[in-house]
């Protein structure tokens, strides 16, 4: 009988299949960083990332995590699976998707459920987005010129950020459909003007101001693996940025006081809406949008900032009900099935984002990758519109969930 793990291998092709004993008997694929970036000369050492191209064979986005730790060196893989202190977060991120029921309406007539939508303006194909995140040169030599083609060719939304590895001009040649800009605030008011004039050239729509990273969070395993951003992994949208330097290195460069009054200056400056990303209480959201925020999104930054905090689902329907039906509301966190968009969508959510999948996923498969793992994740969002009796997006209300 072939066994679940010969059949993931399988499904994921040669590349997963493949492997090496690294330095402490650490199982690393051939095609990633040899084996003295397992250790803490990570950043100094070139970095080599994988460059598989492959559609994935793909049951359910958990298989994926442990397929891409076979691929990618112990300290990167540290720290883009990792969270914060005991990550009690982390884990409840996707565990409280769990206190929600569905509630099917039965002989709706549903064959063919429309997955399209509006996000800010902006004609998407699935009420899923890739939302920011560091470093994707970490995952894959394409980096997010990978991740960004195989998001637009799934019909989602892709957010370019400021700590990219790829210059936001070329993210913009490699995937022509909507995107928007994450916005971490320097403490050079010229350089963030910049940045935004440079994203709203490139097509980008938005800003995601992300206010929830001011310090970094007690992230243990890149204390334990030494972790550092490989110097040849540079972030070229920032001048100057140093690199080959830990992640709480990195943020000096970023302002640590943050205030209402920058999400001012963001809107004025850019002339785009800003969608603030981080507040978890009604209180908090209010007032963003009271100070020019367009729109808000739910994260708890994939529980690696401050641990305890809760769930994004847990903290969504009470902003959802602050804001009012005017103001758009993503959620940001714990995604990992069909059924998790479902109910974030009938929680009031507008769209949802999926962020760790999409780095193991453009690991395992690069931009096609990206692409199985959100097409993967889409048909099981339409089955379960199928099986609840929802049309189309905008049919998924409160009634459905309990």
């Amino acid at each position: 009988m072939t066994s679940r793990r010969d059949f993931l291998i399988g499904g994921f092709g040669a590349a997963a299949a493949v492997t090496v004993a690294g330095r402490g008997g650490v199982a690393v694929a051939q095609n990633t960083a040899p084996a003295a970036s397992q250790q803490g000369d990570i950043a100094a050492a070139p970095y080599v990332a994988g460059t598989a191209e492959r559609s994935l064979d793909i049951i359910n986005l958990f298989d994926l995590e442990a397929e891409a730790e076979k691929l990618i060196p112990r300290g990167p893989f540290g720290y883009i699976s990792g969270g914060a202190g005991d990550q009690w977060t982390l884990k409840e991120n996707v565990r409280a998707f769990d206190d929600w029921q569905i509630l099917p309406r039965y002989l709706a007539g549903v064959e063919t459920p429309d997955t399209q939508t509006e996000l800010l303006g902006s004609k998407v194909g699935i009420p899923i987005f890739v939302p920011p995140m560091a470093a994707h040169g970490l995952a894959h030599a394409s980096a997010e010129k990978g991740s960004s083609k195989g998001a637009g060719d799934a019909g989602a939304l892709f957010c370019a950020q400021t700590l990219a590895n790829t210059p936001l001009e070329e993210i913009a040649k490699a995937d022509p459909g909507p995107k928007w800009f994450q916005l971490y605030y320097t403490k050079d008011a010229g350089v963030n003007r910049e940045l935004m004039q440079r994203a709203k050239s490139t097509g980008c729509t938005a800003i995601v101001f992300t206010v929830d990273l001011e310090w970094a969070g007690n992230r243990e395993a890149d204390r334990r693996n030494g972790f550092a951003f490989p110097a040849s992994l540079p972030f070229p949208n920032i001048p100057n940025a140093p690199t080959g330097v830990s992640l709480a290195e990195l943020f000096q460069i970023f302002k640590r006081d943050l205030t209402f009054s920058d999400i001012d200056f963001i809107a004025k400056e850019s002339g785009l809406p800003v969608v603030v990303k981080g507040p978890l209480t009604a209180e908090n959201a209010k007032e963003c949008i009271a100070h020019g925020a367009a729109a808000i999104e739910v994260s708890n930054h994939g529980g690696r900032q401050l641990d305890t905090v809760p769930a994004a689902i847990v903290a969504l329907p009470g902003i959802v009900d602050a804001v009012g039906p005017d103001i758009p509301v993503f959620l940001d966190g714990g995604v990992r099935r069909g059924v998790h968009v479902f109910k974030a969508l009938a929680l009031g959510a507008r769209a949802v984002a999926v962020g760790r999948p999409t780095l193991y996923s453009l690991a395992l498969g690069g931009a096609p990758g990206v692409t199985s793992m959100l097409q993967t994740l889409t048909a099981e969002l339409q089955l379960a519109m199928k099986l609840a009796g929802c049309a189309k997006v905008d049919d998924i209300t409160r009634k459905f969930v309990t």
